[in-house]
Formats: structure tokens, C-alpha cells, sequence
């Protein structure tokens, strides 16, 4: 019994890695997915509504969230554990409370923002709104 209970314990310690490895891509997935569908929520409200609607991404809080003017749109997303935001393209110098601010106005053009996301394991990926298409696009990302 000690030798099945001792073999037991080395296929999950052997295992382990590989398990946690692959939560941790799933979570940056599902991350990066649900930042594709929030921006692309607030671009379709303000086209379909004639509504100006804001984005205000938060590194420091892992949190994205979406207003309109009205108030009757409000969307907002918290980060899961281990998944963070890096970045937003294009970067800006003054930025002072650390929250970065975005307007999606109906009829007018779609800014060419990216949110870059990062994982515990070194994996990164960039949500970027497409200026010509209003689309999300998700992109692997490597860094040097």
C-alpha cells in the first residue's frame, strides 16, 4: 500500500507543473476573450444607441469598465488572479491617477487602442481595437 500511495504521489508531483502551466493558459484565454467582448460591447452600444461611451482601464485595480453618457450602459470586468494589465497602447506620458481613459463615440472613428495583458508565467497578449474595422483583435506577444 505505502508503494501504490508513493507512486501516486510522484505522477501528481511530476504532473503539477504541466496542470498548473495549462490553468494558467486557459485563464489568459478566457482574459483575453472577455477584454475582445467588452470593448466590442462598447463600440456596438455607442454605433447602435448614437451614444458616446467610455472606457476606463484601471492596471492598478485589473479592472475595465465601461459608461455611457446616459448611464443606462455600464459593463464592467475585474481581471481573474494571476492575469494582469501591462499596458495600454499607445502609451501616454501624462498619467497622473494611473487610469487610462478612452472615448468610443457614435459616427466617429474607432480609436486604435491596445490592452496588453500578462500572466504569472511570463505569457503576454494584446487586445487591439482595429481603427478601419471597430473589431477586437487578440495577438500573441513577445517580448525580448
Amino acid at each position: 500500500m505505502i508503494v501504490v500511495v508513493a507512486i501516486i504521489g510522484l505522477i501528481v508531483g511530476v504532473s503539477f507543473p504541466a496542470i498548473s502551466a495549462g490553468l494558467d493558459s486557459v485563464r489568459m484565454v478566457s482574459a483575453t476573450d472577455s477584454v475582445a467582448a467588452l470593448l466590442n460591447a462598447g463600440v456596438t452600444w455607442a454605433e447602435r444607441r448614437q451614444q458616446p461611451v467610455e472606457l476606463l482601464v484601471s492596471p492598478r485595480e485589473n479592472k475595465l469598465a465601461l459608461y455611457s453618457a446616459d448611464g443606462a450602459f455600464t459593463r464592467e470586468f475585474q481581471l481573474p488572479d494571476g492575469i494582469v494589465v501591462e499596458g495600454v497602447q499607445p502609451a501616454v506620458a501624462d498619467d497622473p491617477d494611473g487610469i487610462r481613459r478612452v472615448m468610443f463615440t457614435p459616427g466617429g472613428a474607432v480609436p486604435g487602442i491596445g490592452i496588453q495583458l500578462a500572466n504569472r508565467r511570463g505569457g503576454h497578449r494584446l487586445v487591439r481595437l482595429d481603427p478601419m474595422t471597430g473589431f477586437p483583435r487578440v495577438e500573441s506577444v513577445t517580448t525580448r
